[in-house]
């Protein structure tokens, strides 16, 4: 079900930002929207708290997000307020980031690695996979010690994993499966 309702409704969004040529900046307002509140949970919590009127809760949106989001998207965060759907707010945003990176030929990469990647490490990454793929290329390091060494690159529609941890795994499967590792 919240599948559903953030694909209609990331969809709808999508719909407007196309036709008012505001896709990029609707997509960075979503994640701003989404980062904080990933960073603030009491938000998410005022969002979703029952006993929180819909105007108050509509209050909020006018008087923080003021500054921050056009009339478009603060009318849009009230409507998923009036309809009782700020529960999922965060997975709707995220959706409509997915739409609007495909609209605008961005795709994204994470790179997983036991420590951080050095930035001229990334660049070479990222231009590796935008010749590749043909579109921009926006990564993400992501820090996963377990990895040991190496490097694995998710994108949308492959994984690509040198890491010593799988180089182990693969010697431990051979080995349990009796051949040669």
């Amino acid at each position: 079900m919240a599948n559903e309702v953030a694909e209609r409704y990331s969809q709808g969004l999508f719909e407007l930002a196309r036709e008012t040529g505001t896709v990029e900046d609707k997509k960075e307002q979503a994640e701003a929207l989404i980062k904080v509140l990933t960073q603030e949970p009491d938000l998410k919590v005022f969002l979703r708290a029952v006993k929180i009127t819909k105007e108050e809760k509509r209050n909020l949106i006018d008087t923080v997000f003021q500054e921050y989001l056009d009339p478009h998207m603060r009318s849009f965060l009230k409507l998923l307020i009036d309809k009782g759907r700020s529960y999922y707010m965060e997975d709707i945003l995220r959706a409509y980031v997915v739409l609007a990176n495909r609209e605008l030929g961005i795709q994204h990469a994470v790179v997983e690695s036991a420590r951080p990647l050095a930035e001229e490490d990334l660049e070479k990454i990222r231009k590796t996979l935008e010749k590749r793929t043909g579109n921009k290329i926006r990564i993400e390091n992501r820090i996963v010690p377990e990895l040991i060494a190496g490097i694995k690159v998710i994108t949308e529609n492959q994984v690509t994993d040198v890491t010593m941890k799988s180089k182990i795994d693969g010697m431990k499967k051979a080995l349990l499966k009796g051949g040669r590792a």
